[in-house]
């Protein structure tokens, strides 16, 4: 191949590519639209209410905390929100889940986004029987409320073509040491939603489902519920920046994104099972285990 045609060719596809990963999100689409927030009070929650805000949607937050809600929808109101409620609930119980629909339904005559944040997070600690007892409330929250809250959610979607932000975890796609449950109840996550689209398709209904697989987010929640076996400086993506790329995921309808980047490696998990275990073990800190040996029934 002559020089220029190899010049043509690289130039060529350095532009195919410039064009495939073009920024084509229009933050304008935002203005208007009707979302729910859950897990709205702290982290990447409330930096998601905050965004939306911005760009003058109209959001429903929830959490458990009235309080923090309350300051939180005052923000989003000085922000430009075009309209900002809370409502305090318990994702897990099965009741809050209607009502929050019902109250999205109510107060903005319909929903274009429903962004499912909110997480139990159990304790890390080597398996036991004591862990038992946390199933049940982990797999409620982390599992079922996403489940009911987007069957009762459903029908507005349908109506608006809406999408639905699905927020997991690494721990979702590989099994991380001392995250048994955790890795259940994200697991279980992908596959009902990967199975519901099939479901949407089967109904017409042009209703996105878009997976936002996690890594180590700078939320106060993670570093304090993780500081018992992982070094806090690895939680250094910034929470407002992954809360912005979950909403632009979700507004472009994408099929799955990472954050941070380096996540995608959990998509080698068939080929390389061997070596993500290893390397999740090593982010363990250097004495965690022999502490949580320690501890009775352990």
């Amino acid at each position: 191949m002559s020089t220029f045609k190899l010049v043509a060719a690289i130039a060529f596809g350095a532009a195919l590519l410039g064009y495939i990963l073009r920024d084509t999100f229009d933050e304008e689409s935002i203005r208007g639209k009707r979302v729910i927030v859950t897990g709205a009070s702290t982290g990447i929650g409330e930096q998601l209410a905050y965004w939306y805000s911005r760009l003058g949607a109209r959001i429903l937050i929830t959490a458990r905390r009235e309080a923090v809600l309350e300051k939180v929808a005052q923000r989003c109101k000085e922000l430009g929100a075009q309209d900002a409620s809370y409502i305090p609930l318990d994702m897990g119980r099965l009741e809050d889940t209607k009502a929050l629909i019902h109250e999205a339904e109510k107060r903005l005559g319909g929903l274009d986004h429903l962004i499912l944040n909110h997480v139990y997070p159990p304790p890390m600690q080597l398996w036991n029987e004591r862990e038992i007892d946390v199933l049940h409330k982990t797999m409620d929250v982390n599992f079922g409320s996403y489940v009911t809250l987007a069957t009762y959610a459903t029908p507005m979607l349908a109506k608006s073509n809406g999408s639905i932000a699905v927020v997991s975890s690494y721990a979702g796609h590989f099994p991380l040491p001392l995250m048994q449950l955790l890795s259940a109840s994200k697991f279980t996550l992908h596959g009902f939603f990967g199975a519901l689209r099939h479901d949407y398709a089967f109904h017409g209904y042009d209703i996105s489902i878009t997976d936002h697989i996690l890594g180590c987010i700078n939320t106060s929640n993670a570093i304090e519920s993780a500081k018992v076996a992982f070094d806090p400086e690895i939680f250094n993506t910034p929470a407002d920046d992954t809360a912005y790329r979950i909403m632009k995921g979700t507004a472009m309808r994408e099929r799955t994104v990472y954050v941070p980047q380096y996540v995608r490696i959990a998509m080698l998990r068939d080929l390389f099972p061997s070596l993500l275990e290893v390397m999740g073990r090593s982010w363990v800190r250097e004495g965690a285990i022999d502490k949580l040996k320690t501890f009775p029934n352990s």
